[in-house]
C-alpha cells in the first residue's frame, strides 16, 4: 500500500499540531482542518485513506462530517475523538459506520495502529471497488468508447477513471473535434450520477437574449413570449450532469448569473423569486485557453476559477501517432454495420494516407472520412488520397516506418478478428503465424479481442 493519508479535524490549533507532527512521525501523511466545513472541502483533493476528527465542534460536528462522509460514499475510514464521550454517542457513531471510537486521553502508540488498520481497511475497499469495476466491464468498455493505444490516450482514460466517480466540476480543453462531449459523457456514466440525466447545453448556439431563459428556465409571463412555465437546463440536469459546452461563447452578463448558480448551487427561474436546490455536477467544455481569455477580459476570471476544480487537455489527433489507424478502422467497422456493407479492407497506401494527413478537424473529420470510405463515395474506388484529398508524401510524415509497418499489421490482425469472431486458433490458420507470436503481436500492438 502507498503512503496512509490521514485528515486531521480539530477545532483546537495545539491538537491539531501535535497530532500532524506525531502522525508524520509516524509515516503517515497529514492534511489538516479547523472545522467540518472546512474537511469537507478538502476530501476530493485529499483523498484520505483516514479522516481523524473530535466530535464537538463549533457549528457541524463529527458525527455530521461522519455521516456527510458516508452520503458521498467516499472511500475513507472514519475515526472519532472525544473527551465528552459516553456509551449512545460511541454505539450511535460506530451505527453511522465509523470505524472506532476513541476516548481523550488517548495513547499515541495505540492511535497509530487503530489509524493503521484503518488505512489497510479503506484501502483495501478502494482495491476491491476498482476490481469491481473491472469485473462490470468499465474498463474494456472505456477502452472501446476512449479508442487508442498512444500514451496521451492511456493517460486521458486513467484520469477519467479517476475522476468520474469524484463529486468536482472539470474543464475539458480541445480543439474542434476532438471528443470533448464523448469525455464529458464517459464521465457522467462512469460515475454515481450514470442513471441521472446527462445535459449538454452548446452556448456559441443559443441567441445571446435566450440563454438565461433556456439555462435557468422562467415562469410563464416572466416576458412577452413567455406562455407556459419553462424548465432550464439547470434545473433539468439536477442530480446528474450538465456540459456547458463552447462556454468561452457565453456573454459575460450570462457568466455572471451562471457564476452565482455554481456558486450557491441554487437556480432561480426567470420572473421567479423561489431557489431551486441543485445537486449536479458541472463539466465546461472549451476549445480556447480560458485562463488566457480572462487575462483579456473576455471570460470572467472568477469563473474560471470556480469551474477549475480539475483539468483535461485533450490532445489533437496529429499527435496521437498512429491512432487515426486504430479510430479509422474502429469507425469503419461502425459505418459498415450501420449502413449494412461489408468492411472494405485498408491497403498500405491507406494506411499511409491516415498518418500523412494533418486532420485539422481531428476525430470529427475521421469518422466522416471512415463514413465516406465506408460508402465508397469517391470516384476512384475506395482510396483515402481521394476522400482526403490529399496525395501521399511519406516523406513529409511524421511516422516512422516502423510505426507504419505496426499500424499495418494491427489492422490485418484487426480485420482478421473481425471476420473469425475472435476465434485466435482461426487467426492463428488464417495469418499461418504461431499462437505464441501473435500474441505477443496482439500485446504489443494494442489489439483487444
Amino acid at each position: 500500500m502507498t503512503t496512509p493519508t490521514v485528515l486531521i479535524v480539530d477545532d483546537e490549533e495545539m491538537v491539531r499540531t501535535a497530532l500532524e507532527q506525531w502522525l508524520r512521525l509516524s509515516g503517515f501523511t497529514t492534511h489538516v482542518a479547523n472545522d467540518t466545513a472546512q474537511a469537507l472541502a478538502m476530501l476530493d483533493d485529499a483523498h484520505p485513506h483516514v479522516i481523524l476528527t473530535d466530535v464537538r465542534m463549533p457549528g457541524l460536528s463529527g458525527l455530521d462530517l461522519l455521516r456527510n462522509v458516508r452520503e458521498r460514499t467516499v472511500a475513507s475510514e472514519v475515526i472519532l475523538i472525544t473527551g465528552h464521550g459516553d456509551v449512545p454517542m460511541a454505539v450511535d457513531a460506530m451505527r453511522a459506520g465509523a470505524f472506532d471510537f476513541l476516548q481523550k486521553p488517548y495513547v499515541p502508540d495505540q492511535l497509530v495502529k487503530t489509524l493503521r488498520r484503518a488505512a489497510e481497511q479503506a484501502a483495501l475497499k478502494r482495491e476491491i471497488a476498482d476490481l469491481r469495476r473491472k469485473l462490470d466491464g468499465g474498463e474494456c468498455e472505456l477502452a472501446t468508447r476512449l479508442v487508442g493505444a498512444s500514451p496521451t490516450m492511456e493517460s486521458l482514460r486513467h484520469a477519467v477513471r479517476e475522476l468520474a466517480p469524484v463529486p468536482t466540476d472539470i474543464i475539458i480543453f480541445g480543439e474542434t473535434g476532438t471528443g470533448k462531449e464523448v469525455i464529458a459523457r464517459c464521465l457522467h456514466d462512469f460515475s454515481p450520477r450514470a442513471n441521472k440525466p446527462f445535459v449538454a447545453v452548446n452556448c456559441a448556439a443559443i441567441p445571446a437574449e435566450l440563454i438565461e431563459s433556456e439555462l435557468f428556465g422562467h415562469e410563464a409571463g416572466a416576458f412577452t413570449s413567455a406562455r407556459d412555465k419553462r424548465i432550464g437546463k439547470f434545473e433539468f440536469a439536477n442530480g446528474g450532469t450538465l456540459l456547458l459546452d463552447e462556454i468561452e461563447s457565453m456573454p459575460l452578463l450570462a457568466q455572471a448569473k451562471v457564476l452565482r448558480v455554481i456558486q450557491e448551487r441554487t437556480v432561480e427561474r426567470v420572473g421567479s423569486n423561489r431557489q431551486i436546490p441543485l445537486d449536479l455536477r458541472i463539466i465546461a467544455a472549451s476549445k480556447a485557453d480560458l485562463a488566457a481569455e480572462s487575462e483579456a477580459g473576455r471570460f470572467r476570471a472568477d469563473l474560471y476559477y470556480r469551474l477549475n476544480m480539475a483539468t483535461l487537455h485533450l490532445a489533437p489527433l496529429r499527435e496521437r501517432g498512429d491512432d487515426c489507424v486504430l479510430l479509422f478502422h474502429h469507425f469503419l467497422g461502425q459505418a459498415a454495420q450501420r449502413f449494412n456493407k461489408p468492411a472494405p479492407t485498408l491497403h498500405p497506401a491507406d494506411i499511409n494516407a491516415l498518418l500523412v494527413h494533418a486532420w485539422p478537424g481531428n476525430v470529427r473529420e475521421l469518422k466522416a472520412a471512415a463514413d465516406r470510405f465506408a460508402l465508397g463515395l469517391d470516384t476512384t474506388g475506395r482510396s483515402l488520397d481521394a476522400i482526403l484529398g490529399t496525395k501521399p508524401q511519406p516523406q513529409t510524415s511524421s511516422a516512422s516506418l516502423a510505426d507504419r509497418v505496426a499500424a499495418y499489421e494491427r489492422q490485418i490482425i484487426e480485420t482478421e478478428l473481425a471476420r473469425h469472431n475472435d476465434s485466435i486458433a482461426a487467426v492463428v490458420d488464417a495469418l499461418q503465424v504461431p499462437r505464441r507470436t501473435l500474441s505477443e503481436k496482439m500485446t504489443r500492438l494494442g489489439v483487444r479481442r
